[in-house]
């Protein structure tokens, strides 16, 4: 059977429990801080920002002609050299055409060739011409002149119609010499400029029909233009391809690049880091040395953050594939030249006071106490203090309406790297 608890029990532990609550309830937890190290300048050494891996250059490689694949000798995974060869189409009916346009070349160089120089033996046989022309014409004027006295001594003896066939065969005859003494002409002297200028534009445009299907027997081989690893492959072995179709994959992973994405807040201390140090999640131990190579000139209108593209070389020891994912942090070095600058989000007041406060931290006991500061003006890197604050020592920069007087807090371990 339960007996009940007598009165005095009941008195003695709720005491006993409330005296263990107001116990509880005045120990604090350590808090964990963001703050900075002030001196003659801000120095600290940024929050990691987050970024993925990717190769410093990557492409999809394919032909530039169509054909079918006869040597695909390249696997996922393989290591190639620039210039190495990747695949083949079947180069034989680029070749023909290459031998067809260099052959419509040489022929028509000699032809120029011919159109330039007077030989005898065309000046014999043009000569031959112009003299059978005159035998023709002179037959034709002797032919037409009989007919015509015939027709004056004897009217109705010869028809009109001879006498007009006569006189078109003469006509044709003046045209036989008049083109013959032009062949002889160009026999004696070469031909004429502007036929000297059509055929010389003919050999330009066969030099570029050479080059261009020279350039095409060339585009039958695939080749890498750079050191790098294959990763994908998309055909296989004596397929048709088409031109620009995706054939493989190549990345190059000598040096590694990483993209961070800014907030805008702190963009004006770009000039000043130094010292990016990028670790990555499967190797946490690892700090690789990296700078920056690209910064973007316009932020993201939902984050309100500039993308900062950092390169670095492989560490010895590991190696960091495309994909991986990291933290980039740097030392920020801000000069000082009017004062101690800290971040704005460390100064504060209290219930309207016009006096302006900060949070101090005790480094060897690690407890904060409030300071009354007097400031200067606002610059792009923070606000200046004139007064109340000295070197060296560590200004609480988060969460300041939140910490209390006398309360032991822990600096986050990124701000101490700085």
């Amino acid at each position: 059977m339960i007996r009940p608890l007598g009165l005095a029990t009941v008195l003695f532990l709720g005491s006993l429990l409330a005296a263990c609550e107001e116990e509880v309830a005045e120990v604090d937890p350590i808090r964990p801080v963001r703050a900075v190290q002030v001196g003659g300048e801000i120095s600290a050494r940024s929050s990691g920002l987050p970024g993925r891996a990717k190769a410093t250059q990557e492409v999809n490689l394919s032909f530039r002609v169509a054909g079918p694949l006869i040597t695909f000798p390249v696997k996922v995974g393989d290591e190639v050299t620039a210039s190495d060869v990747l695949a083949t189409i079947d180069p034989r009916d680029f070749e023909v055409d290459l031998e067809n346009v260099r052959g419509q070349l040489e022929r028509a160089k000699s032809e120029l060739e011919a159109m330039r120089i007077a030989r005898p033996e065309d000046i014999q046989r043009a000569q031959a011409k112009v003299n059978e022309a005159k035998a023709s014409v002179k037959l034709a004027e002797q032919e037409l002149k009989r007919l015509r006295n015939i027709e004056a001594q004897d009217p109705g003896a010869i028809s009109q119609s001879m006498i007009d066939q006569a006189e078109a065969q003469k006509t044709a005859n003046d045209a036989q010499l008049t083109s013959a003494n032009e062949e002889l002409r160009i026999a004696n002297v070469g031909a004429r400029a502007e036929d000297i200028a059509a055929k010389e534009a003919e050999i330009r445009s066969l030099q570029a029909s050479v080059q261009r299907s020279a350039d095409d027997l060339g585009y039958t081989k695939l080749r890498a233009p750079f050191d790098g690893t294959i990763v994908a492959t998309y055909v296989e072995n004596f397929e048709d391809v088409q031109a620009k179709q995706p054939i493989l994959r190549l990345l190059d992973t000598s040096r590694i690049e990483m993209t961070v994405d800014l907030p805008e807040t702190r963009i004006s201390n770009l000039p000043y880091v130094s010292n990016i140090l990028v670790r990555f999640d499967p190797f946490p131990d690892v700090e690789i040395p990296a700078e920056i190579k690209e910064v973007g000139r316009e932020a993201s209108q939902t984050t309100r953050t500039y993308p900062i593209t950092l390169i670095m070389d492989q560490p010895e020891g590991v190696t960091i594939l495309p994909g991986m994912a990291g933290r980039a942090s740097a030392e920020v070095a801000v000069p000082d030249t009017e004062g101690i600058i800290i971040p704005v989000s460390a100064v504060f007041s209290e219930g309207g006071s016009p006096d302006t406060f900060i949070w101090v931290i005790d480094e060897a006991s690690k407890v904060v106490s409030r300071r009354k500061v007097a400031t200067g003006e606002v610059t792009q890197h923070g606000i200046t203090i004139t007064e109340g604050l000295g070197a060296g020592e560590w200004v609480a920069t988060a969460g300041v309406h939140t910490l209390k007087e006398g309360q032991e807090v822990r600096i986050l371990e990124d701000d101490r790297e700085g």
